[in-house]
């Protein structure tokens, strides 16, 4: 699979918007990627699969909760390889675990997000791993906004490899898009 499938899929789902949005850091951008349509689109999904299995080895996969968990799952299925979840805080009920799932002492995971703009959810989810005894060296993102992410990633020991760009996504934006933020 090519980048540009996956980018003319992303496009083609609508999951690419333009116009003024507030981010989850606080911070505001001329266009959006909703990570909820091509998280929801089958076509989009087999992709992103796809485009993740390229990139992985035998590792298994660890998802933050909420947003990754589709791409994770179905990373998942794809690969045969197992995975995790990563909550960003503990629930209070149940068994009260930070990280869901099977994951021994010493054993090896690679971290599954859909869009990286600062990166702060993959540290975070990288501290929860680390605390319970992954070893955590790698962030797979669908969409690598281009805005600190692979630094601040960088700081916390982490590499991250993006299936594409803001810079690649927004290559052919319309005319009319502003696309500077």
């Amino acid at each position: 699979m090519t980048n540009d499938e996956l980018i003319a899929a992303l496009r083609d789902a609508d999951a690419v918007r333009y116009g003024e949005f507030e981010l989850s850091h606080g911070g505001t951008s001329s266009y959006y990627v909703d990570k909820y349509v091509f998280e929801t689109d089958p076509h989009c999904l087999e992709l992103v699969a796809a485009a993740f299995a390229e990139r992985l080895g035998k590792t298994k996969l660890a998802g933050v909760a909420l947003g990754a968990v589709p791409l994770v799952a179905v990373t998942s299925v794809e690969t045969g390889l197992p995975y995790v979840i990563a909550r960003k805080q503990q629930k209070e009920y149940g068994t009260a675990n930070l990280v869901e799932g099977n994951l021994d002492e010493g054993e090896e995971v690679v971290i599954l997000e859909d869009i990286a703009t600062t990166g702060q959810s993959a540290v975070d989810a990288a501290e929860a791993l680390r605390e319970v005894g992954a070893v955590v060296e790698r962030v797979i993102v669908v969409v690598d906004r281009e805005e600190g992410a692979r630094e601040n990633l960088a700081d916390s020991g982490l590499e991250l490899e993006s299936l594409v760009t803001a810079s690649e996504l927004l290559a052919d934006a319309p005319d009319d898009a502003d696309v500077g933020a």
